[in-house]
């Protein structure tokens, strides 16, 4: 079992989750105090309201980070150590896949949610910048990823005797 991919993926889902359900994607200071946005709300001296108004880039972006967190969530259950030898491989094979796809779905949803939030944010957009939920959700994308190509690198070593990386010729 991969132990670095699996805790790769469950850290990346819960940084996503905990990105794409938290309002700070965006903040500025304002007269009534800070002002952030999210992809669900957005506050303004603690009180959070839903948007008025929501771009498409932003409810793509919405969409593309929701079925991020499904692919990865499936991805951990794909890497779970179950079955024979073969059946295993395949199953880290497609769990590498799996992965590896949350991690370009959410690289393509905060590059989408780059756009919307600006497009959100209207003229005044010098005073805002990005916050620590948007962060969050570039971390939990490379390390979704990352956890794929790990599935993926340790599906393909031969456990077998003879092979070269377990000490035979």
């Amino acid at each position: 079992m991969p132990l670095g991919g699996s805790l790769c993926g469950a850290t990346g889902l819960a940084l996503l989750v905990a990105a794409t359900a938290t309002p700070f994607w965006a903040q500025r200071r304002a007269p009534g105090g800070t002002a952030s946005l999210g992809l669900w709300h957005g506050c303004l001296g603690g009180q959070c309201h839903p948007h008025a108004t929501t771009p498409a880039l932003l409810e793509a972006t919405r969409a593309l980070l929701l079925l991020s967190v499904v692919a990865a969530a499936a991805g951990l259950v794909l890497g779970l150590p179950l079955g024979p030898g073969g059946a295993r491989r395949e199953r880290e094979r497609a769990a590498g896949a799996t992965l590896l796809l949350a991690g370009l779905l959410s690289l393509l949803g905060l590059g989408l949610g780059s756009g919307g939030a600006l497009a959100l944010l209207g003229p005044p957009r010098s005073s805002w910048s990005f916050s620590w939920s948007f962060i969050l959700a570039w971390v939990a994308a490379a390390l979704l990823a990352s956890a794929g190509i790990f599935h993926i690198c340790s599906a393909s070593k031969d456990p077998s005797p003879e092979s070269s990386e377990v000490g035979g010729s």
